[in-house]
């Protein structure tokens, strides 16, 4: 089964914006917590991802590579909820890649910083600007943002 174990956390200063970025477009297919199908179109690629219930900051994950025609093509006609936009960051420290997302439209103003991990109690180092953990706050998780957006709380 394919994994994914991550981590994510509140940014406290812009330093990550010295890190390359790629704009980001994505919904939601299903927001239902046990299986969540997302749509995204990163740069000129496009994705479909499906992903199983948290357990801890594990859950299952499945991603595929489609047309970003197709991608567009279903953000458009087939997303039950808001879209999310947004710009991510790619920034290394300390041997590890560190994902920051900047939140536009009706989430502008939320920046937050996610690291995928080996194992959950791997070890890792913090950037001077990532601040408090928000993994186990699902007002973070993006399909709850496409319904409930940072502008609303």
């Amino acid at each position: 089964m394919a994994k994914e174990i991550e981590r994510k956390f509140l940014v406290t200063s812009d330093a990550y914006k010295n890190c390359p970025r790629k704009y980001y477009k994505q919904g939601y297919l299903s927001t239902d917590p046990d299986k969540t199908v997302r749509v995204r179109v990163a740069g000129d690629r496009g994705f479909i991802t499906i992903k199983g219930r948290n357990s801890g900051v594990t859950r299952a994950e499945y991603e595929y590579e489609i047309s970003v025609g197709d991608a567009n093509e279903m953000l458009d006609n087939l997303v039950k909820t808001g879209l999310i936009e947004k710009w991510r960051y790619v920034c290394e420290h300390d041997g590890k890649t560190w994902e920051v997302d900047e939140f536009l439209g009706d989430n502008a103003g939320l920046v937050v910083a996610e690291i995928e991990l080996g194992s959950e109690g791997e070890a890792f180092a913090k950037p001077e600007w990532v601040g408090d953990e928000v993994s186990g706050d699902a007002r973070y998780y993006n399909s709850s943002l496409s319904q409930h957006p940072y502008k609303d709380w």
